[in-house]
């Protein structure tokens, strides 16, 4: 019997899955078999599950009020799984974990003291760390003897270096944990792992990742290895990004309360009211952005591609210059005039992009005499947990999580 891996990915209003057979044993490689989601959670959760063609294996919609809460939902999913895998058992389930603080800095088998641990980070990460954790809890009562590993997205920012990752605050809030953390750290592990085996030389040089989507980060390789970020203790900092702001004055903040706005409204504000959403005032969704003659709309553009390349120069001064630069994640890779727009800011740099290889939609975007050689990769945060959770039960005999 082939052991699989079942990875989710939950978030506000959605929960996303993919499906992982193991190759050749623990660590040693995955692949999907099936992938999929649950969206619209609070209202009318739908049900849809694909194979890699993309064919439709499933396809499910619960009408409003005719479901039982969350447990309704995750039964669906399993039994989705069960009929899928058929002989080829279920072995663990991985998940995507936004925030793991400063403990975890690689993935962990999910038992009862680690899930009090992640209970106790929420405050730094309130609009991702519940959802993520709600299955988890949902998962140990359905199944208490099935394995559950967190992954975590801070993990592969534990190379920051100290000045990296330190605030100008008092040394006794550092002490607390006060300090930058970065995120999408699984996203830039995988792109990390791939740029090693597709284009050797380059990995080993000085790279920016550039992982582009509804979150939006930048993260600075040297050898592979992160050693600066635009996220900070929260993922609210950095860039421009759908509905967050990214880098603000705190001063702003402080107006704000004086004026009269109560906590929970600026917590809103910067995390759902904010960014492409707020500048523009029509939608956080780039591709409306982009398809808009409104000047609105490219203001926020312009905002978003200026924040880019003036937060990639701040990293060529922490990598001492640039090799390489990586675009990934939703909008990284699916839309070109943003990488031509910052790429046009970057030109100092030395880059010289081939127009018609980035709107053609090629890996390599870069012309043969670039100074720094410019890419467009998928990203691939499932596989990558689902190769954790493998290398994580194969370190030991599987322990099931437990009533958590």
């Amino acid at each position: 019997m082939t052991s699989s891996i079942l990875v989710l990915n939950a978030g506000s209003s959605s929960l996303k899955f993919g499906l992982f057979r193991a190759l050749g044993g623990s660590g040693a490689g995955v692949e999907a078999t099936a992938h999929g989601a649950v969206d619209d959670l609070e209202e009318t959760p739908h049900f849809r599950a694909f194979d890699q063609d993309g064919s439709v294996l499933a396809d499910r919609t619960w009408p409003p009020g005719q479901r039982d809460g969350f447990d309704t939902i995750l039964a669906a999913l399993l039994a989705f799984a069960d009929a899928h895998l058929g002989q080829d058992g279920l072995a663990a389930v991985g998940h995507r974990i936004v925030h793991g603080g400063a403990a975890h800095v690689g993935p962990v088998l999910v038992t009862p003291p680690v899930m009090a641990e992640l209970e106790a980070l929420i405050p730094l990460d309130p609009l991702h760390l519940p959802h993520n954790l709600a299955p988890i809890h949902a998962l140990a009562a359905a199944r208490p003897d099935l394995p559950q590993v967190a992954c975590f997205d801070t993990a592969f920012h534990h190379t920051l270096p100290p000045v990296a990752r330190r605030f100008g605050l008092p040394l006794a809030l550092e002490a607390a944990g006060v300090r930058r953390y970065g995120f999408h750290g699984l996203s830039y592990e995988y792109i990390a792992g791939e740029l090693a085996r597709q284009r050797p030389d380059l990995a080993h040089g000085r790279v920016i990742v550039a992982h582009l989507g509804s979150g939006a980060s930048l993260c600075a390789l040297a050898d592979g290895r992160s050693i600066a970020t635009t996220m900070g203790l929260t993922p609210l900092d950095g860039l421009v990004m759908a509905t967050r702001c990214g880098s603000l004055d705190p001063g702003v903040l402080l107006y704000l309360g004086r004026q009269g706005h109560s906590f929970a409204d600026i917590e809103d504000m910067l995390y759902h009211r904010s960014g492409l959403l707020g500048v523009s005032g029509i939608s956080a969704d780039i591709r409306d952005l982009l398809a808009s003659d409104d000047k609105r709309a490219q203001d926020a553009i312009e905002l978003f591609t200026y924040r880019i390349a003036t937060e990639i120069g701040g990293l060529v001064s922490a990598l001492g210059g640039l090799d390489g630069l990586v675009f990934t994640a939703g909008i990284g890779e699916h839309a070109p005039a943003v990488r031509a727009a910052v790429c046009a800011r970057l030109a100092w740099l030395g880059i010289r992009l081939d127009d018609a290889a980035n709107f053609a939609g090629a890996a390599l975007i870069s012309l043969p005499g670039s100074a720094v050689e410019v890419r467009v990769m998928a990203t691939g945060e499932e596989a990558m947990i689902a190769r954790h959770t493998l290398t994580t039960l194969g370190r030991g005999r599987p322990v099931a999580a437990g009533a958590v």
